[in-house]
């Protein structure tokens, strides 16, 4: 049995759907020229989404981890620490992970022949891998290459975005015309 959802909250999305394609769609004029409206809404939109992902990564290292090591659940796991780059990571992204598939599903990718259910499933696979790929970049580049967090961070952002940019587009929000 689908989920529906209550004709107050289908009103609120309806608005803050319109209200975030009217602020992207305002610039587009200036882009028109050198992409298509999809791949526009994906760069600003996605681009929104990274700047969230850094700003709140940085934010929780130096304000909330304090460069040091977090323990979640010390008195049941005693033993289990994360490193303050990971827990940086791991905190920004659960903002940034229901923002980017609501911003993918609603803004972006309005057609496609996929079901939501479908596209959920996909999306968290693409997720899962991009998961790693961040966790296995900043233990890389922070630990082994000894690189500043900040430069780590970036560097690790713009490779998993172009690997999530051609997942979404070709895998999880495919359409029929794509193939």
């Amino acid at each position: 049995m689908p989920l529906t959802l209550p004709p107050f909250m289908k009103q609120l999305h309806q608005q803050f759907r319109n209200l975030i394609l009217t602020v992207v769609d305002f610039f587009y004029p200036l882009f028109k020229k050198i992409m298509p409206l999809q791949t526009y809404r994906y760069a600003a939109c996605g681009g929104f989404n990274t700047l969230l992902d850094i700003g709140l990564s940085i934010f929780a290292y130096h304000f909330i981890f304090n460069n040091a090591l977090f323990v979640p659940f010390a008195t049941v796991l005693p033993k289990l620490a994360i490193e303050a780059p990971i827990a940086a990571f791991l905190f920004s992204f659960s903002f940034t992970f229901p923002i980017g598939f609501y911003f993918n599903r609603y803004i972006v990718f309005q057609e496609t022949s996929s079901k939501k259910s479908t596209q959920l499933a996909k999306y968290l696979f693409i997720v899962f891998i991009c998961l790693m790929l961040n966790y296995g970049f900043l233990k890389i580049f922070v630990n082994l290459f000894v690189w500043s967090f900040f430069v780590s961070k970036i560097i690790t952002t713009l490779l998993v975005v172009s690997f999530s940019y051609i997942s979404q587009k070709h895998f999880t929000f495919k359409t029929v015309v794509d193939d």
